[in-house]
């Protein structure tokens, strides 16, 4: 072998040469990366580390054949090939690893992921977008398993959208004529989730232009692959995904994560498949290796054999990758160890710079705070205490923020009743960096871009004076005609939603007006229905994704709440995901048909608008809205609206239903009811009945529950009536508490009452089958008027003798 570069004799070119020199560099980058972030955690310096050592070669493969434009959908093991694509700097993984908010030190997340949670900032600074066809973009990473996959397949999607219409395939700042590819990474363990599974048999239905690659190192944590999967191969369990020549499908690809050249061959071919022929490919890595375990949180060590372990040091991707550097004469054994030996103080280096940007400004806070304290103490001698903080706040040589503030704030509250020019600079001081502290953890849950829908103006519907009473559904469905001649970009997909038009003909004519592209079918398969609008969204289109029933929700209800609703905000505002997702909901019989999860989905769902509306006017008026604005949303359509008689508005497409503005439906001056939905049409019907037992309703309908009642319109009738009840078909304790929380608490509406605010609500089991089981489980006519009745009872007995 040689060992001089004047003995070398390779059959590779010097650029060749070159670039595995280049490659073998980034590997070890990345690994004493990994090595080095272990040491940061375990010392106390940063909270959890979880890193993509023994990956690194077949990541710097697969960069070799991610292009401008691309999107990659991955998890959190993906260092090397961020790096590889010039898309992570060795100082921002520390950042991150530190926690660092400052977007400026860690643009993936300003501190609000874990580590190895990488985004590509997609948006500028007021929200529009950036030209992604000039990047190399990755979709912002989460942490729960297979969590990256449904999303994936509208990444991938979007290009199938872009290639096939000429319109849309002009906008270039999102395409170039639909050839990029969606990349998806995925531990092999991870295989096993739904998620999965349902990514991949969609992607094999639509055929869209996807790579994933699963990096199989044999164990879930623990759990080896045997547990995990059948026949203990992905790639084999898939065979019958396989396209022949007869039959689409998807393409499988195997390789070594130790063998450079077969990766290389397995990567080509996979770009090509996807790129040219619009196939989706799989690409199992087999042989991958953990040399650190899955995480800080534990060592291998404890549940993997010593032969394994063994093994796991001879097949290295790193050590073999050297071997086969040698074998080929590429550079000799010195060579490579000053690539290693450099690599390492490199990554020390960024590393100390990390450190550093991250603690100065903490340490400045410090130093003011110790500073203040000088003076509190100078003011006030008495507090002895004031000395012990000082003392405490000297001990902290690598503290946080919170350690700052914490002080500060036992601080003040020592000095509570006294008063000094120097507790009141200090007030001043401690409330400014509370300010400042709290909003770079606390901003970015909806869109403070100009195009915000919070932003766009009521516009009402206007009505001929021969305004035809027509089925809401016809509203709901001309209105979308508007909207779809109006946005190109504008797409629908759901369960029957194409050729049927829905399964209540909401969407009646459309596919065969617009086309299969822009309004179709799915499968039962809700998780990738959502999953479709994000990685749609993500790259500039404007889809509508169907879940056919409100109960269905709970299938995809992961993917809304870990990945769409915290989207902008844990990206800092870098990425946004504009998708409506359509569904409808209240007053069906039988236990999976009835639900109305409102509770659950206020509390998993911050980060969407949610609406509620009680007519297929103000719901036809949401999609206008919302498509005028960058947020995501969920639209509650009433199933009982359907059918009942709605004027039909002349400014379809026009008019507007402004976000968290409630709309009175009837003026009372004894009670104020609050309501939404199906369950407020309910109400209503019973306002004559409690006319006639003299009892003047005001019956507010909130509209939107995500935001609520912005301009506190609830409250003001409030103060007139001075009683109050919430009503709907959620569980006791859901949405209703929700509303009562808001009015009493928050808009301190407990100043205006002269009555116990109650609620009404369902029982707390399901909503037994058939007509009887609705009545005796969700709000009835005769709950409502009792419960009212009696509230007017408590207050005066006399005029209002008790009916039981």
């Amino acid at each position: 072998m040689s060992t001089t570069k004047e003995k070398r004799k390779t059959k590779y070119s010097k650029k060749k040469a070159e670039e595995i020199l280049s490659d073998y560099r980034i590997a070890w980058l990345s690994r004493h990366v990994s090595y080095l972030g272990r040491k940061e955690v375990l010392t106390g310096k940063a909270k959890f580390g979880i890193f993509g050592d023994g990956k690194e070669l077949p990541q710097i493969v697969m960069a070799k054949y991610f292009k401008k434009g691309d999107f990659r959908a991955g998890y959190y093991r993906d260092q090397t090939f961020m790096m590889a694509i010039d898309g992570l700097k060795i100082e921002e993984f520390f950042a991150q690893l530190y926690a660092n908010p400052n977007v400026e030190e860690d643009p993936n997340s300003g501190g609000r992921q874990m580590n190895s949670h990488f985004a590509t900032r997609l948006l500028n600074e007021d929200g529009s977008w950036k030209p992604q066809t000039e990047m190399k973009n990755t979709a912002a990473d989460l942490s729960p398993t297979a969590g990256q996959m449904p999303k994936l397949l509208g990444l991938a999607q979007a290009s199938k959208v872009y290639r096939q219409s000429d319109e849309l395939g002009k906008r270039t700042n999102f395409t170039n004529q639909g050839n990029e590819v969606a990349w998806g990474t995925i531990g092999d363990a991870s295989t096993s989730e739904g998620h999965f599974w349902e990514t991949m048999n969609a992607a094999g239905v639509l055929q869209v232009p996807m790579i994933v690659s699963v990096w199989d190192d044999g164990y879930g944590i623990s759990v080896s692959k045997k547990y995990q999967t059948i026949k203990e191969s992905i790639s084999k369990a898939l065979r019958g995904f396989k396209r022949t020549k007869r039959q689409p499908g998807i393409e499988i690809i195997t390789a070594k994560a130790w063998d450079y050249q077969e990766l290389i061959d397995a990567y080509e071919e996979a770009e090509r498949v996807a790129r040219e022929e619009h196939v989706p490919v799989l690409v199992h890595v087999q042989e991958v290796t953990q040399p650190q375990g899955h995480s800080t949180s534990g060592s291998h060590e404890r549940y993997k054999e010593e032969d394994r372990l063994e093994w796991e040091e001879k097949h290295c991707c790193n050590r073999k990758f050297r071997s086969w550097i040698l074998s080929e004469d590429i550079a000799t054994e010195e060579e490579l160890d000053k690539i290693e030996e450099e690599t390492k103080e490199e990554v020390k280096a960024k590393q100390k710079k990390a450190w550093k940007s991250f603690q100065e400004p903490i340490l400045r806070q410090k130093e003011d705070l110790n500073n203040k304290l000088s003076n509190l103490i100078d003011s006030h001698p008495e507090f002895s205490i004031l000395s012990k903080y000082k003392d405490e706040l000297k001990r902290k040589t690598r503290p946080y923020r919170r350690d700052i503030i914490s002080l500060a704030r036992k601080a003040l509250t020592e000095l509570r009743g006294k008063d000094s020019e120097a507790i009141r600079d200090f007030r001043i001081w401690l409330k400014d960096l509370v300010d400042k502290n709290r909003e770079l953890y606390d901003s970015h849950l909806y869109s403070e871009s100009n195009r915000s829908p919070l932003l766009v103006d009521e516009v009402k519907p206007t009505y001929p004076n021969d305004a035809k009473r027509v089925d809401g559904r016809v509203v709901l469905r001309d209105n979308f005609d508007v909207l779809f001649d109006q946005y190109p970009e504008v797409m629908v997909f759901g369960e029957d939603a194409g050729q049927l038009g829905d399964v209540n003909l909401g969407l009646e004519g459309m596919q065969e007006k617009y086309g299969k592209m822009r309004v179709s079918d799915t499968g039962i398969r809700e998780a990738t229905i959502l999953g479709q609008g994000i990685g749609l969204a993500l790259r500039g289109l404007r889809p509508i994704a169907e879940i056919q029933y409100l109960d269905y929700l709970l299938y995809c209800f992961q993917g809304l709440s870990d990945d769409l609703a915290t989207l902008r905000y844990r990206t800092h505002g870098g990425q946004a995901a504009p998708v409506i997702v359509r569904t409808r909901g209240h007053r069906l019989e039988g236990i999976w048909h009835a639900g109305s999860p409102m509770g659950v989905i206020l509390g998993g769902l911050r980060g969407i608008h949610v609406c509620v509306p009680s007519n297929l006017t103000d719901a036809a008026g949401f999609y206008n809205t919302l498509l005028k604005g960058d947020d995501p949303a969920l639209i509650i359509e009433p199933l009982n609206a359907y059918r009942l008689k709605e004027k039909l508005p002349e400014n379809l497409g026009e008019f507007t239903v402004p976000l968290g503005i409630p709309s009175i439906k009837e003026k009372g001056d004894d009670i104020t009811v609050v309501s939404y939905g199906s369950t407020l049409n309910l109400v209503h019907s019973v306002l004559p009945d409690l006319k006639d037992a003299d009892i003047s309703v005001e019956l507010i309908d909130v509209r939107t529950l995500l935001p609520f009642d912005r301009n506190q319109m609830i409250l003001e009738s409030l103060k007139k009536t001075n009683r109050i009840l919430f009503v709907d078909e959620d569980v006791p304790g859901g949405a209703t508490a929700y509303m009562m929380q808001q009015v009493i608490g928050k808009q301190k509406g407990y100043y205006h009452l002269d009555s116990e605010a109650k609620c009404l609500s369902s029982k707390a089991h399901r909503t037994a089958y058939a007509s009887d089981g609705d009545y005796f489980t969700k709000p009835n006519a005769e709950d409502i008027f009792e419960t009212i009745y009696g509230m007017m009872s408590e207050a005066d007995v006399s005029k209002y003798p008790p009916l039981i």
